[in-house]
């Protein structure tokens, strides 16, 4: 199998192509080989590689300047995945595409399952909503994974931003009212490749196990930062309320997704997210947050 792997710079593109299966030949993409912009980039990319698979990774993520930016965030996570839709349409390519749960709005306090009306109040939750309509209303057989709170060894997230400042600053304050779970990109990863391998259609879920708010998250952070050698001291992490930190997009108060249906089908067994954050925080010795 042949497969495409756009946003290949990316935390989850890094983790797709150190998890990438033997049978997989796989062509990892991203600026400046293509375009998200130009529809001619995307087409010559796609004409040129003929995979039989395409995982979209790729996506304007930058949640407050899309604010600012709606165009440009429509453009990647809308209209460019309308074309690649089209194209894998017109090819009888299969379409992996990685969404979020900004789609939903987060006022149900209950995990949202994938078949719940998405919500988004974003402008980025209402690009990544329209990119995954066009999809749905292009193509008979498609896979679509939301996720959340992806952070990786590789790249910027909030994991390495919160060990730099535990180095940096006498104290730091965290919003403990906006609840979640933490993802490593590497679970991401071999979840997609595992549902690639199963030939799994539809609407899906994925994050790690567990609930968290970001204190939570910070908290952990800290300790296992302090396990790996990588913190030498512990700082106080206070916990604050949203409107301390005021931005120019509403984050979702309740995002956590409902994955019972995915791991059923991939047949994998959940695995708590301070697992997983232990887990990688170990790698981070030779990718040092500073």
């Amino acid at each position: 199998m042949k497969v495409l792997v756009f946003g290949a710079g990316g935390q989850l593109g890094w983790e797709l192509q150190r998890t990438c299966p033997p049978q997989v030949t796989p062509v990892f993409c991203d600026v400046p080989k293509v375009d998200f912009f130009s529809a001619d980039s995307i087409v010559q990319c796609i004409t040129a590689t003929r995979p039989d698979c395409i995982i979209n990774a790729a996506a304007y993520t930058a949640v407050d300047k899309a604010e600012q930016e709606p165009a440009a965030a429509d453009r990647i996570n809308h209209a460019a995945v309308r074309e690649i839709a089209e194209l894998c349409r017109r090819n009888s390519i299969f379409l992996t595409h990685i969404s979020t749960d900004f789609v939903f709005s987060g006022r149900h306090f209950t995990p949202y399952k994938p078949e719940d009306t998405p919500d988004p109040e974003t402008v980025y939750g209402k690009s990544k909503l329209a990119g995954e309509q066009a999809i749905v209303q292009t193509l008979d057989a498609f896979l679509i994974i939301r996720t959340a709170w992806l952070y990786s060894s590789h790249g910027s997230n909030f994991v390495k931003t919160m060990l730099r400042l535990m180095q940096e600053k006498p104290e730091i304050k965290v919003i403990d009212e906006q609840i979640g779970t933490p993802t490593w990109a590497y679970g991401l990863a071999r979840a997609v490749w595992t549902a690639l391998d199963k030939n799994i259609h539809g609407v899906f879920h994925w994050t790690d196990a567990g609930v968290a708010s970001w204190y939570d998250f910070a908290v952990a952070i800290q300790e296992e930062g302090i396990r790996a050698n990588l913190l030498e001291n512990t700082i106080p992490v206070m916990p604050v309320a949203s409107s301390q930190y005021p931005a120019p997009a509403k984050r979702p108060m309740y995002s956590v997704l409902d994955k019972s249906s995915f791991w059923h089908r991939l047949e994998k067994t959940p695995v708590h997210w301070r697992i997983q954050l232990r887990r990688m925080v170990k790698e981070l010795p030779s990718c040092h947050p500073k």
